[in-house]
């Protein structure tokens, strides 16, 4: 198995950029690492790490199609995207394969004109990298009825089976902190989602709000995509940023640490 590379707009949609034939192959791609750059203070005859950041990488290749119209479908395809990201298959040795992704937008695209020789066009693009690469999991909870549940209506006490909360546990791999996006459905009430390393709450974020059926809760702390909404019924958004709903003395926007943790939604 070879690596392989596509780029997927905001709405799911691909282009694939291993198919010189229906669309265009990228030879020769450049700059899918990362790079710091690091500023030393000398402390006696030993220097002492100062500021260290992550430069803003550049991936680099050339689209080979022997179509004109491909070229035109991959510049129609860029610019009416309103956002990209760059998607790199790893066919590892002793493991599946991953596909892992990195946002970016477009810098360059040269024209070019095809070869004598071999009737292809060969044509430089350059893409702007905005993100580190990372990985998509997506996890969905569907509420069923329980084994062995019994539903009867009661006129008296009675104690039922509680969907109050559903938890996950996430070790997340990656080397740097890892955003997360939420989205919970109504009928809700107070919804949290709290964070826990090793048994222990480290973040926890509570709304004293009410969610209809078919209401729902959209909670994102992407760097790029910030968000708390409410969404409507009619899909209208409702922001949630304000003191009516969030505890402003507390981290509102939390990531899941570099570790095992364990993460929980609920209401209640």
């Amino acid at each position: 198995m070879v690596r392989k590379f596509y780029l997927e707009n905001e709405k799911g949609q691909k282009y694939d950029l291993m198919d010189r034939e229906n669309y265009c192959f990228l030879n020769e791609p450049t700059g899918l690492g990362y790079s710091y750059s690091s500023d030393y203070l000398l402390l006696g005859n030993t220097f002492i790490e100062n500021i260290r950041t992550m430069e803003k990488g550049e991936i680099n290749g050339s689209l080979v199609t022997r179509y004109y119209d491909n070229i035109n479908d991959f510049i129609n395809f860029i610019e009416q995207a309103e956002s990209l990201r760059f998607a790199y298959i790893v066919p590892f040795d002793k493991k599946s394969a991953v596909t892992y992704y990195k946002d970016v937008k477009i810098a360059s695209l040269e024209k070019t004109e095809k070869e004598v020789s071999s009737g292809m066009l060969v044509t430089p693009v350059t893409f702007d990298c905005l993100s580190l690469w990372y990985e998509k999991n997506e996890i969905i909870y569907t509420i069923t009825k329980k084994e062995r549940e019994i539903r009867w209506n009661f006129r008296w006490a009675s104690r039922f089976t509680s969907y109050s909360s559903r938890n996950i546990v996430f070790n997340n791999k990656g080397h740097v902190e890892a955003p997360i996006s939420v989205e919970m459905e109504g009928y809700l009430i107070n919804p949290c989602i709290s964070v826990y390393v090793n048994s222990k709450e480290k973040y926890s974020l509570k709304i004293p709000l009410t969610l209809q059926e078919f209401e729902k809760l959209l909670y994102s702390t992407s760097d790029n995509n910030l968000y708390l909404y409410k969404q409507n019924t009619d899909g209208t958004l409702t922001s949630l940023f304000t003191n009516d709903y969030i505890d402003i003395s507390k981290n509102n926007i939390f990531k899941l640490p570099k570790r095992c943790i364990r993460g929980y939604a609920y209401s209640g």
